[in-house]
This record gives structure tokens, sequence and C-alpha cells, in this order.
């Protein structure tokens, strides 16, 4: 039986750890999963969970997980609009500002579950500084969930579907304005995402800290020698 005090996080990411102080300071009785290989139903069933919260994870979640327990996946996205892979690049790259971040369950179809809450949140400044404010907005959300246990209801209206974005798809030389390169930059300045870059002759040049100003774009460049192609 699912402990109704006990909840799962899984997320391995570290900007994510003082949310999980916060959560505990709150008096949730937590159990952390960092490893996808510790994500099995056995694993689940000797905590018990009421709910398994995945505020950022990569990877798919198994069928006898989702099925046997109540997983909450966080996606930032006022879905149906924006089901699938890179929503914050996504959003950005389709000129949006702000979002919806939802919590939602998971399903077998992607992004497709009934909805919990939704929750407005700001897209300005870097990837990290978006993702740092998401995992504090999320904290707040797991709290919510985690003492007013809503319903969720299935989405409505038209779905429209985001493709997961490459490394290939940040080349500078893509962008037709200094807004666009200026978002390009950003969006994609964050640990684990490859920077936004340019090649030159032997070189390739990656770029960080992308700051528009009237007339100019300015930003960090770590220049390293160009990949051979095989």
């Amino acid at each position: 039986m699912a402990s109704e005090q006990r909840f799962v996080v899984a997320t391995p990411h570290d900007r994510f750890d003082p949310v999980e102080q916060r959560l505990r300071a709150a008096g949730l009785d937590l159990v952390r999963v960092r490893d996808p290989e510790a994500l099995t139903a056995a694993a689940l069933a000797g905590i018990a969970p009421r709910y398994v919260f995945f505020p950022h994870w990569s990877w798919k979640i198994p069928g006898e997980v989702y099925e046997r327990f109540e997983c909450i996946i966080f996606h930032m996205t006022d879905v149906p609009y924006g089901r699938g892979g890179s929503p914050l690049q996504n959003l950005i790259v389709r000129g949006h500002d702000a979002t919806m971040m939802t919590a939602l369950r998971c399903v077998a179809e992607m992004d497709a579950g009934p909805v919990y809450l939704k929750r407005p949140l700001t897209l300005a400044g870097t990837a990290e500084d978006i993702l740092r404010r998401a995992g504090e907005l999320i904290g707040d959300m797991i709290v919510e969930l985690a003492r007013t246990h809503p319903e969720p209801r299935e989405q409505e209206g038209e779905v429209t579907a985001f493709k997961r974005r490459k490394p290939a798809d940040g080349a500078l030389g893509g962008a037709a304005s200094l807004k666009e390169a200026y978002d390009l930059i950003r969006m994609l300045d964050a640990d684990g995402y490859p920077r936004a870059f340019a090649e030159i002759g032997p070189f390739r040049l990656e770029f960080d800290r992308a700051d528009l100003q009237a007339g100019a774009l300015e930003a960090r460049v770590r220049i390293s020698p160009r990949e051979k192609e095989a």
C-alpha cells in the first residue's frame, strides 16, 4: 500500500539539490533517485510512495513503473501545446517569452497524460537561469501536490508536438537577426547542453554569456580545433 506521506523524486541534476533541501525542510518524506537503473518497480515497491515525481528526467520511464505507481512529470509547456522534446528551446525559437509549467501524469503516449496543475513561468535569461527558476517552481508544485492531492483532468484542445532539437540546430549561421542569435546562444547556455556554435576554417567557436545591446551582441567565445570529418 502506498504511503500518504512518502514520495520519490527522480532527477540526477545537481541544480535540484537546493530544492530537495527545501522540500525536506517543508516536512516531506522524500527518497531521491538519481540513477535510471535504480528506477524499477521492485525498488519502488519497497518504498511504497504516494507519488513518484520527475522534475527533470531524460530517460524513458518504464511501463511497469508508471502503470503501477502514480508518476507525475513536469513539462515546460501549456499542454497539449508543445508536447515532445526540447520544450525550452522550441518555445524560445518560436518567440515565446513565457510559458506554463505543467504537472501531468505519465502515460504511454508522450506528454499526453491528464493534468494536475499548471503554473506560469517566464523564459527570460539563460537556459541555466530558466532551469533553476523552473526547479524552484516545481518544488512549490510538489508541495502543493503532496498536500492537496488534486484529481488530474484530461487535456483539452489541439495538440502541437515539438521535435527534439539536435546539436547541429545550434549553428549560429541559421540566425537571421541579432535577436535570433541572442536567443540561440542563451537557450543553450546551461550545464549539459551543447553550446551555440559557428565553424570558421579549421576552428569551432562556441558561445555563451550573451548580452544583447542596441545594435550589437556581446558573448563569450571558446575557440577549439574543428573536428575532422570521418
